[in-house]
């Protein structure tokens, strides 16, 4: 295993090389403006630390008698104001320099430090056989910066941030801003000095350090992008970036105003707590998304690419004041990465995606659960989702031409600032000439929504989408089965409304309408078909012929209907599909191996190496995604091993909440069982003590 040469630098090399670069001054309002910070970190994958120095320079605004820096669980070994030792106070949250600084002075304040974050740095597969799946990378979504880097948890504070990272050579190196060199410090490691010119808030600093290598693309104004990939992946970078450069060059001129920063990376890692983070310049996403050509058509990368693309203005150059304000960054990049997929996909496409989210909203609003814009505590769903609607309903409600000067003008007058609501209804109704309370009452303050001023909207937009409406007005006075569905299936191209149809009224479907549906040449159509729960009700052979679509979910949805459907040619239906995998996740191979074993007859001899397999894919080496796929086969099918065991405890502590709380469910479950409970008892002594302390809990 070839691990990264922890280095601590002395006071004398930290000084040299934090002077190796001028300071880039940036204006900022409050009582102290820090402008520029320069930092040398070294990541101790060993010992899950981080070992290093930043220098900030700051100005004072008013006089003051101390100043603060936030710092998660971190020693000081140095701080030095002006170069020289300061008295200073560290609680374990935050850092407190005392001193008179009056109105006027310019300062830098330099902390060596050595933090263990808890959270935010995330050191994966160290403790695997194979170097290959080794990384490092950050998360500090909202303020937890601080967890690995003395600063700011308060996105008003912008500073022109310079990474300057110290790690083995044989690793690649990823950060913020414009790589400006390489520079060999010791034997077998390097220094990456990375520049960023212009402020942003310490939330979206961040690093990551893994086996990449890159393909190089240049946007029409000229912005290098750097999209990376793991070597063994150079198959896949052309489906899992396709249309980046069409969705950059469209949000670039559709903005009106030109990309804010030097360049423009994407990061695939393993285990991402999200879809993506839109980290300055360098959006960091779940390797799920790094795909083949098959799966395009199942889960690709493009919205999450334009939706963090999207971010690097709204979020990025322009940013909220605090939660009160999360539209102003949620809202807008979803509503912009849905315009950039129209241009991909077209406009049937984008107000299908509108319609999607009206009926998850109205669902939860008719469950009472409504929420409104400005409520910092609403959920994913209305931030993100009625933010999108309420952007579109503005621009329906004033016209596009000026819907894109208002915004151009909001980004042009707070770029590189922080803002509110106001501030971006204020230059709305600047470019409108019109009054936006009433938009504003309707939209971002009550917790419902116009559902009826929307879907005339969209029907207006999408014809597919209007006779979706005129089949619901039919419903209303017609039962399900007298509906003429070969009427509309006909006169629609649209793909979209005849995958509602699939999946809302496919009982009612007369014999010539089922056979016009299997014979479309869309494979999301058939994908539609493969997900119905009723296959008996489809000519076998029809259904049959899902096995040979080149889609991973359609193979796994028609796989697992046609097994349960007809036993009597289950093995013919497992030669078919041996040795696909499917998605990134596995999702084929994982249910194959699960019927293999489970079909009597079938190659008995090759029974024991599919269990086998299926029970080794609940280990560390692999992704959540696919361990959780694993844990669930083989607890409802067989039953875990010893090993199993093992890797669900492990499991239990997970970084990523979502697969901890299925590890934790599923173990709560398994301690009920007395037999379970006394196998899981016997596992005690091969526990780490952070996992037996864990056990012993949950068995006392």
């Amino acid at each position: 295993m070839t691990f990264a040469v922890p280095i601590r630098m002395s006071r004398f090399s930290i000084s040299l090389f934090l002077l190796m670069a001028p300071f880039i001054h940036a204006q900022h309002q409050g009582q102290v403006d820090f402008t520029q910070a320069k930092a040398l970190i070294a990541p101790d994958p060993q010992n899950r630390e981080i070992r290093g120095t930043v220098s900030y320079r700051f100005e004072v605004l008013q006089t003051v008698d101390s100043v603060f820096l936030d710092a998660k669980r971190m020693a000081f070994p140095s701080v030095l104001l002006n170069s020289k030792e300061v008295e200073h106070r560290n609680d374990g949250n935050r850092i407190v320099i005392k001193e008179n600084f009056k109105k006027g002075e310019s300062h830098r304040l330099t902390l060596e430090y050595v933090a263990h974050p808890k959270q935010t740095v995330y050191f994966i597969g160290w403790d695997d056989v194979d170097p290959d799946n080794n990384q490092i990378w950050t998360q500090g979504q909202g303020k937890y910066t601080s967890h690995w880097l003395p600063s700011f948890d308060n996105m008003n504070e912008k500073v022109a941030f310079d990474l300057n990272i110290s790690f083995d050579k044989s690793y690649t190196v990823i950060a913020n801003g414009k790589l400006l060199e390489t520079v060999s410090q010791e034997p077998g490691t390097l220094v990456w000095r990375f520049d960023m010119q212009k402020p942003m808030s310490s939330y979206l600093l961040a690093f990551a350090i893994g086996n990449y290598r890159k393909c190089n693309l240049t946007s029409t104004s000229g912005i290098p992008i750097e999209n990376y990939y793991y070597p063994r992946d150079s198959s896949r970078t052309e489906p899992t970036y396709r249309h980046t450069k069409k969705i950059f060059d469209f949000l670039e001129a559709e903005i009106g105003v030109p990309y804010p920063w030097q360049n423009y990376k994407q990061v695939p890692v393993k285990d991402f707590l999200y879809a993506g983070m839109e980290n300055t310049g360098t959006t960091i996403f779940s390797d799920g998304y790094v795909i083949d050509s098959t799966a395009f058509v199942d889960k690709n990368y493009v919205n999450v690419n334009a939706h963090e693309l999207a971010h690097q203005w709204f979020g990025n150059m322009v940013t909220e004041v605090d939660g009160n304000h999360h539209w102003l960054h949620e809202g807008f990049a979803t509503y912009y990465a849905y315009l950039a997929e129209r241009e991909i996909f077209g406009a049937d496409y984008f107000h299908w995606k509108l319609y999607r989210s009206l009926e998850q909203l109205q669902a939860k609003m008719d469950k009472g659960e409504g929420q409104s814009l400005l409520d910092p505590k609403a959920s994913s769903l209305v931030f993100y989702e009625k933010g999108a609607l309420a952007l579109y309903a503005l621009e329906q409600q004033i016209g596009r031409t000026v819907f894109r000067q208002g915004v151009r003008s909001y980004l042009t007058k707070y770029r590189f600032k922080n803002v509110t609501v106001q501030h971006f209804l204020d230059e709305m109704e600047q470019a409108a000439g019109k009054d936006l309370s009433h938009y504003r009452k309707e939209w971002l303050t009550s917790t419902e929504i116009p559902t009826a001023s929307i879907k005339e909207n969209l029907a207006k937009g999408s014809p597919s989408l209007r006779q979706l409406f005129e089949m619901e007005k039919e419903l209303k006075d017609a039962p399900i089965k007298d509906i003429d569905y070969l009427h509309y299936w006909k006169s629609t191209p649209s793909i979209h409304l005849k995958k509602y149809m699939i999946g809302h009224f496919h009982k009612a479907f007369s014999a010539e309408l089922v056979a016009l549906a299997f014979d479309s040449d869309s494979l999301a159509v058939r994908q539609a078909l493969s997900q119905v729960d009723s296959i008996r009700s489809f000519p076998k052979k029809k259904f049959e012929s899902l096995l040979d679509d080149t889609s991973y979910l359609t193979l796994e949805n028609a796989l697992f209907q046609l097994w349960v459907a007809y036993p009597e040619d289950r093995t013919r239906y497992l030669d078919k599909t041996k040795g696909i995998v499917g998605l990134p996740n596995k999702n084929v191979r994982l249910l194959w191996l699960t019927l293999a074993v489970l079909t009597r007859g079938y190659d008995d001899a090759g029974t024991k190496r599919y269990f086998d397999e299926l029970s080794g894919y609940t280990h560390t080496r692999y992704s959540m995604e696919v361990r959780q796929t694993a844990f669930q086969y083989l607890n409802e099918a067989f039953g875990l091993t010893e090993q199993n065991l093992l890797d669900l405890v492990q499991a239990t502590d997970h970084h990523s909440w979502q697969f901890k709380k299925f590890a934790r469910n599923l173990l709560d479950q398994l301690l009920r069982d007395a037999v379970y409970k006394e196998r899981i008892k016997g596992l005690v002594p091969k526990l780490n003590p952070q996992e037996k302390k864990y056990i012993q809990g949950k068995i006392n």
